[in-house]
């Protein structure tokens, strides 16, 4: 259980469109309470999507966003620790979230990550000499990312990172 903080206008865009946007938009013309829920529930939704997006199960946790604060909380069961490390990064690389309140449990668990923020000019070839002392095994980090990595030279600045025990 922890919180972990995220650059807040770094990462996915998941709340310009579709039904997120739609609940934004009202909440800023009309910010009710009930207009402020909706546009939260929304973007809890369009989070749960995107997670599901990589191949992660979600069906045993729970999302709320509170969209003022920047933050969701996710809560639930994961088998893995290293499913509830990426649910947490899914959460956390989104454009306008900059804290991730992690309330999940893990039924086999084991040793945690450590996280890094990319900076302009890191590649995981530099990340990796950093925490391995070996650049080559860039990999062992790239295969902790996926599938939010789709190729080992596509990161970002603000962008947060698994990096695996050695």
């Amino acid at each position: 259980m922890g919180l972990l903080s995220f650059i807040k206008e770094a990462g996915e865009k998941l709340f310009g469109k579709g039904e997120a946007q739609a609940a934004q938009q009202a909440a800023s013309s009309d910010p009710s309470p009930e207009k402020i829920a909706a546009a939260n529930s929304a973007a809890a939704g369009a989070i749960e999507d995107y997670v599901k997006s990589m191949s992660i199960d979600t069906s045993s946790l729970s999302f709320e966003v509170d969209g003022a604060a920047g933050s969701v909380t996710v809560s639930g069961q994961v088998d893995a620790q290293d499913t509830k490390e990426k649910v947490l990064l899914c959460c956390g690389n989104v454009a306008g979230i900059s804290q991730v309140n992690d309330l999940m449990v893990v039924s086999q668990p084991a040793d945690e990550s450590q996280y890094y923020t990319v900076v302009r000019g890191d590649t995981l070839s530099k990340v990796a000499k950093e925490y391995y002392g070996n650049a080559n095994a860039y990999m062992k980090i790239f295969e902790a990312n996926k599938p939010m990595l789709s190729h080992p030279d596509k990161i970002y600045p603000g962008q947060m990172l698994r990096i695996p025990p050695a």
